[in-house]
């Protein structure tokens, strides 16, 4: 059975769970990170040296770390993960480069949102850094939103990897306590996910 380590509430541990939940791929979640530690044992630092959540630990031993990897990994390889990450080079570049974004673009801002709501404590939160955030934040949702005017997932007809790897921050955006601009592309693509069972399992559940 294939390992997943990391807590439920960790959004990069989210798209693996939602991703296993799209697919009824079989694995076995184990607590790790935050209040639970292990990650700065020397078992957990020999699987990931960056000791961070997730890690894939497979039933041979193999580890892989970095969860928009963890997702690649598992589309290209288990027949369950082939619908979500097509093999043909300009569709599976499309969804890459989605996936890409959340991590070069879309985390910074929504972990300042997410952390200053959720996990700072109110007397320490830097209001100004959040403020930045949420605007930079609402101006990359925007950019999202005019593509799902052209389709109804975020590259194309059907929940693909891209969709998946930027669900749990959709989520967090319109949770969040903010100020939000009018995007009802960006909406709707939003009310669509929260209709499938894994997302409201894995994704829509208490920020903490």
């Amino acid at each position: 059975m294939r390992i997943i380590w990391g807590r439920a509430n960790s959004s990069n541990v989210m798209k693996l769970l939602w991703f296993c939940a799209e697919t009824g791929l079989p694995y076995e979640r184990r607590d790790a990170g935050g209040a639970f530690g292990r990650t700065q044992e020397p078992a957990y630092k020999a699987m990931n040296p960056m000791s961070l959540v997730p890690v894939l630990e497979e039933p041979d031993g193999w580890a892989l770390w970095e969860s928009n990897s963890i997702l690649r990994y598992l589309g290209a390889t288990t027949a369950e993960g082939a619908g979500l990450y097509p093999a043909a080079p300009r569709r599976r570049a499309a969804i890459e480069r989605w996936m890409d974004w959340q991590l070069a673009h879309l985390s910074q801002p929504m972990t300042t949102l997410f952390f200053t709501h959720v996990r700072i404590p109110e007397p320490e939160r830097d209001w100004d850094a959040a403020e930045a955030a949420r605007q930079k934040a609402a101006s990359l949702w925007a950019l999202l939103d005019h593509q799902l005017q052209a389709t109804p997932f975020a590259e194309g007809e059907a929940l693909t990897l891209a969709d998946i790897a930027l669900g749990p921050f959709i989520h967090r955006w319109f949770a969040l306590p903010i100020e939000r601009p009018d995007l009802p592309a960006l909406r709707q693509w939003y009310e669509h996910l929260c209709e499938r069972p894994g997302y409201a399992t894995h994704i829509r559940i208490p920020m903490t």
